[in-house]
């Protein structure tokens, strides 16, 4: 495939940049969530935030240093790209792995409550924000392959959906935390997130290892 133009290697790492920048200040303000509030939802989230930040940084890095340096030894690049993808799909797969841990160990004796309004704002902005990077890299994607940029398209993709369990689980609890469904549907928002993150974390490493064993390209040159 043609090598991206400075243009669109530009916008891509606009992107990234952006997106990690943005990501930054969210597991601070999940931790400040989870201080005020005891849902076990809200716990996982920042996990799950803490870890997909280490994966985007790890993103933006690879491409950075390949898109400088321009002319790459193949094998070099492949080596980078894998390891920019490897790191969306082991954030995926170590969240997932933690949050049903979570959700488990709380399945007795556990009542949500507090104050969750601070956790369900952040949830409400990250998934309006993670919901337009999906479409985003999306389109990037379809305008020219880059492996770096479809792994983010699926975190994303998997980032939204997060979301919006979290923003569903949340607000039962605002509504009414009480409720002796509430307690469960706060449980099962982490182990619906927990599942989705691991389905797309082996989907993602699946879908690399075909690409390699088949011998396509892995980026976009």
């Amino acid at each position: 495939m043609n090598a991206l133009s400075q243009e669109q290697a530009g916008r891509r790492e606009r992107t990234l940049l952006a997106a990690l920048l943005l990501s930054a200040w969210a597991p601070l303000a999940t931790g400040l969530g989870v201080v005020l509030s005891r849902s076990t939802t809200q716990v996982a989230d920042f996990v799950r935030r803490t870890v997909e930040l280490a994966a985007l940084f790890t993103a933006w890095w690879v491409f950075r240093r390949l898109e400088r340096r321009g002319q790459c030894d193949p094998e070099k690049r492949a080596t980078l790209e894998r390891t920019a993808n490897l790191a969306v799909a082991a954030a995926l797969c170590c969240s997932g792995l933690v949050m049903i841990g979570l959700a488990l160990s709380r399945v007795s004796g556990f009542q949500p409550g507090g104050n969750v309004y601070p956790g369900l704002i952040v949830g409400g902005l990250g998934l309006i924000t993670n919901s337009w990077f999906w479409r985003r890299y999306s389109a990037l994607a379809r305008e020219q392959y880059s492996s770096i940029i479809d792994g983010q398209s699926r975190l994303y993709r998997a980032k939204t959906f997060a979301d919006l369990c979290v923003v569903v689980a949340l607000a039962a609890v605002a509504v009414d935390p009480s409720r002796v469904t509430t307690r469960y549907l706060d449980i099962l928002g982490s182990v619906a997130i927990a599942a989705y993150l691991l389905w797309s974390g082996i989907s993602a490493g699946l879908a690399h290892g075909q690409q390699r064993a088949a011998g396509q390209p892995l980026s976009g040159r």
